[in-house]
C-alpha cells in the first residue's frame, strides 16, 4: 500500500546535493538554454553569498539550490528557479535589484525583489508589523503568483532545518507556518507542501504528541495490513470484472489532521484510525462516474456522504469524487476517484503542469484563473480595510473555506465558505447588491438574513435604492469580502452623521461670538487648516463631531484677527496667544487630576476626545508629553474674573498623637475650604504623612489655608503636591 505520511517520505524530500544533480533533473523539461540560465543564477548567488554560512555551518548558498530543488520537483519555470537561487541576494548582500536586472531580466529581479519584501516578515514580533507585512505580499503575488510559490518553497526548506535555531525562534517560525503558510498553501491547492508545513510544525510545537500519535499509527498500520489488502483486491478485483482500468492504493492520515481531528471531533485514536481510506485513479472524466458505480454496487454507500468535486470543484480548484461505503464486516471505507490529471493538480495545485503565460498574457490554466480571482479579492479587501491588522483578520478567514454550494435565481453557481449567509452571497454577487440589501428569499421562501445557507440551494437578493449596511450584520457574516465592505459602509456613514454634528456644534459656538460659518471667509478658514495641519474644512468639522476638537476653541481660532503681515492681533481669541478661561465657558473643560491647577497656575490645555479640553499646570510631567503637538495642544490662562472652587492637594507632616486628624479637619473647614478627599500613610513610628484634597477659590486662599495649617503644634510641614 503506498504511503502519504511525511514522516515516510525522507528520501522523496532530500536536498539536491549540487547544481550539476539540479540540472540533470531539469534537463527532463527544460531546454538546454533555460537550463544554462538557472546554472549562471546559481553561480552568481553562490559569489555573491562567498563567506556566508547558515546556523547548521554549512555554505549559504545550499539553501538557495535547495529552494530550487523544491521548485525543480513542481516542474517550475526557468524564471522562478533563478529566482530561487537569488532571493536572498538583495537581501544579504550588497547588490541591488537593478543590477539583478541588468544582469537576469526585470521579472527575475521583480521574483527576488518580491520575495525579499515578505523575508522580512519573519523578522518582526508586532502582530501589526507582521500584518503590515502580509499586505506587501498581497501586492507582490498579485502583480506575479510565482513570488508566492518561491516563498513557499524557501519556508519549506527552513522548516526543514529549523533543528539548528534557538527554541522561541523555532516555535515562532512553526506557529506563523501553521497560521498563515500552511492554509494560503492550502488555498493554492498545493497539498504536499501544506502537509508538510503542517507536521513539521506540530513535530516542532508539540514534540512529544507528535512522537506519539506517529508511534501509535506504526503500530495500527501493522494490525490493519491484511484488512487493507482485503478490501484493495476486492475493489481491483471489481473494476477488473468492468474492465475499467485505474490505479488503486491506501491512504493515510497525516500526524497533524489526526490530532486535529482527535481534538475538534474529541474522538480517540482508534475511532478515527478505524476509517480505511482509498484513492482510485483512472484515465478520464467519463470513466470517474462509471467506476463510481461499479464501487456503489460493491458496498453499499452510507447516505449523505457523497460529493461532487468534479462537477463543482473547490475554491482551490480540487477535483475529485469523494464516497463513503459500508464495507466488509462493517468497516466505513473512504474512496476518491480522480483522474491523473486531477491527481497532480490535489498535490501541486497552481504550480502542477506550469504554464505561465499565453501570448496575450493571461493565465492557461483554470487554477491559476481561480488563484487570481482570490488575490483580486484580497487587494479589494486590502483597500476598504481600515488597518493592516483589520486585513489581516479578513484574509485569515477566507484562508478556511469549507465550502457550500448555492444558485443565483439564474441558476449561476457560486462558492461560499461554510457558514454564509444570504448577506456574504449579496456582496459575493457585487458589492452595491450588498450595500443595498434589505431581504431575501432561500427556495423562494422569504428568510432571515442571518440564516446560514446549505449546498443546493438558490439564494434571490431583495435591495432597496436607499438601504445601507446594519451594524449588527457583522455578526453573523463570515466572508472577508462581506466584512470589509460593510465596515467601510459604516465609517462613511459615521463621517457623514459627525461632520453635519460637527457643523451644528461650530454654528452655535460661531453664534455666541455673534458670527456664522457662511460669514467666515477663505483666509480664516486657510489659517485654520494651516495651524491644524488638517488638509479641509469638512475634516476640521468630522473632528468636532467625533468630540476629537472643541467648538467653542475652534471658534475662537476662526475668528482671530490678523494684521497687513498677517500676524495675530487679537490676544483673546489666537489659536497661538493664551485662551482666557473662566471655568463656565459652555463646552466641556475638565481640571487634571494629576496636579490640580487653581487660579494664579500658569496652566496649558489639552483636547480629549473623552474629556473635552483639560487643563493642567504648566510644570505638570503629563503637560510635557502633549506639549509638541500643535493640534491637541492649546495655551491657556486664567481670566481676571475667574470665580469658583478649584480642588489642590496638600501633603502635610505630622508627629503620631490622638485625634490630631480631626483637630486638622476642624481647622480646614473653619477656613471656608471643603476637604474633598483625606488619605494617611504611616512614616515611621512618630510621623504620619497626609494627603488632602480640598477645595479653593484662589493661590490667597490656599496661601492663607497653608498658613493655619502650619500654626497646628503637631504639624511639622505642609507643601502643595508636586507632579
Amino acid at each position: 500500500m503506498q504511503q502519504y505520511s511525511f514522516f515516510q517520505q525522507q528520501d522523496k524530500n532530500k536536498e539536491v546535493e549540487s547544481i550539476d544533480v539540479l540540472a540533470s533533473t531539469l534537463k527532463g523539461y527544460l531546454s538546454p538554454a533555460q537550463v544554462n540560465q538557472v546554472k549562471r543564477a546559481y553561480y552568481y548567488a553562490e559569489q555573491a553569498h562567498e563567506g556566508q554560512r547558515r546556523r547548521s555551518g554549512e555554505p549559504y548558498v545550499t539553501h538557495p539550490l535547495a529552494v530550487a530543488g523544491i521548485l525543480a520537483d513542481m516542474h517550475m519555470d526557468h524564471q522562478s528557479l533563478m529566482a530561487a537561487m537569488l532571493h536572498d541576494v538583495i537581501e544579504d548582500t550588497s547588490i541591488s535589484k537593478l543590477a539583478l536586472s541588468s544582469q537576469f531580466g526585470e521579472t527575475v529581479a521583480d521574483l527576488v525583489d518580491g520575495v525579499s519584501k515578505l523575508t522580512r516578515m519573519e523578522d518582526q514580533t508586532l502582530a501589526e508589523a507582521q500584518a503590515e507585512n502580509f499586505q506587501k505580499m498581497a501586492l507582490a503575488m498579485a502583480k506575479d503568483i510565482r513570488v508566492i510559490l518561491v516563498k513557499l518553497a524557501d519556508r519549506l526548506h527552513n522548516m526543514r532545518t529549523l533543528g539548528v535555531l534557538k527554541t522561541q525562534k523555532r516555535n515562532r517560525i512553526a506557529r506563523e507556518t501553521l497560521d498563515m503558510y500552511a492554509p494560503i498553501a492550502q488555498r493554492l491547492g498545493m497539498h504536499n507542501i501544506r502537509v508538510e508545513f503542517e507536521d513539521l510544525g506540530f513535530a516542532t510545537l508539540y514534540p512529544m504528541r507528535s512522537v506519539r500519535i506517529q508511534a501509535a499509527v506504526k503500530s495500527a498500520r501493522g494490525n490493519r495490513t491484511a484488512l487493507v489488502d482485503q478490501i484493495k483486491q476486492s475493489i481491483e478485483a471489481c473494476l477488473e470484472r468492468e474492465n475499467h482500468q485505474a490505479t488503486v492504493t491506501g491512504r493515510e492520515k497525516h500526524l497533524y489532521s489526526i490530532y486535529k481531528k482527535m481534538r475538534s471531533k474529541k474522538k480517540s485514536f482508534s475511532e478515527i484510525m478505524d476509517i480505511y481510506a482509498f484513492r482510485i485513479v483512472v484515465k478520464n472524466v467519463d470513466t470517474c462516474y462509471r467506476v463510481l458505480g461499479c464501487i456503489h454496487s460493491l458496498y453499499k454507500p452510507v447516505p449523505g456522504q457523497f460529493k461532487d468535486y468534479i462537477a463543482i470543484p473547490k475554491s482551490n480548484g480540487y477535483q475529485s469524487l469523494h464516497t463513503i461505503l459500508f464495507g466488509m464486516h462493517g468497516v466505513p471505507i473512504e474512496i476518491q476517484i480522480r483522474t491523473a490529471e486531477m491527481e497532480e493538480m490535489a498535490n501541486h495545485g497552481i504550480a502542477a503542469h506550469w504554464l505561465y503565460k499565453t501570448t496575450n498574457g493571461e493565465a492557461l490554466n483554470s487554477s491559476h484563473a481561480r488563484a487570481r480571482q482570490w488575490l483580486s479579492g484580497l487587494l479589494e479587501m486590502q483597500q476598504r480595510a481600515g488597518d493592516s491588522l483589520e486585513f489581516i483578520e479578513n484574509v485569515k478567514i477566507d484562508l478556511f473555506p469549507d465550502e457550500v454550494y448555492v444558485f443565483s435565481p439564474k441558476g449561476k453557481i457560486m462558492e461560499l465558505p461554510q457558514g454564509s449567509t444570504a448577506i456574504d452571497f449579496a456582496y459575493a454577487v457585487h458589492t452595491d447588491v450588498g450595500s443595498k440589501c434589505v431581504a431575501c428569499r432561500i427556495n423562494r421562501r422569504l428568510a432571515p438574513l442571518s440564516e446560514q445557507l446549505e449546498s443546493g440551494q438558490t439564494i434571490e437578493i431583495i435591495t432597496s435604492t436607499g438601504a445601507q449596511p446594519n451594524p449588527a450584520w457583522l455578526n453573523f457574516v463570515v466572508t472577508g469580502k462581506a466584512r470589509t465592505n460593510i465596515r467601510h459602509a459604516l465609517k462613511s456613514q459615521r463621517s457623514t452623521e459627525s461632520i453635519a454634528l460637527g457643523r451644528s456644534l461650530l454654528e452655535k459656538a460661531l453664534a455666541e461670538l455673534n458670527s456664522s460659518i457662511s460669514s467666515l471667509n477663505d483666509q480664516q478658514k486657510e489659517r485654520l487648516l494651516s495651524d491644524t495641519s488638517i488638509n479641509t474644512f469638512e475634516q476640521i468639522l468630522e473632528e468636532i463631531g467625533l468630540g476629537n476638537r472643541v467648538s467653542f476653541l475652534t471658534a475662537h481660532q476662526l475668528l482671530a484677527e490678523t494684521d497687513a503681515e498677517g500676524k495675530t492681533t487679537h490676544p483673546e481669541t489666537s489659536s497661538h496667544q493664551p485662551l482666557s478661561i473662566r471655568g463656565s465657558e459652555g463646552f466641556q473643560l475638565n481640571f487634571a487630576r494629576c496636579c490640580f491647577p487653581i487660579p494664579g497656575d500658569p496652566i496649558v490645555g489639552f483636547i480629549s476626545a473623552e474629556r473635552g479640553m483639560v487643563v493642567h499646570t504648566d510644570r505638570c510631567h503629563n503637560s510635557l508629553e502633549f506639549r509638541d503637538n500643535p493640534e491637541r495642544s492649546v495655551p491657556l490662562r486664567w481670566a481676571d474674573d475667574v470665580e469658583g472652587e478649584f480642588s489642590v492637594e496638600l501633603m502635610i507632616e505630622l508627629e503620631k498623637s490622638r485625634g490630631i486628624i480631626s483637630v486638622l479637619a476642624t481647622k480646614i473647614n473653619s477656613l471656608d475650604a471643603n476637604i474633598e478627599k483625606i488619605g494617611v500613610e504611616d512614616e515611621g513610628p512618630h510621623i504620619n504623612s497626609v494627603s488632602v484634597v480640598v477645595g479653593v477659590h484662589s493661590r490667597i486662599h490656599l496661601a492663607r489655608i497653608m498658613k493655619h495649617i502650619r500654626s497646628i503644634k503637631a504639624v511639622l510641614k505642609v507643601t502643595r503636591a508636586k507632579h
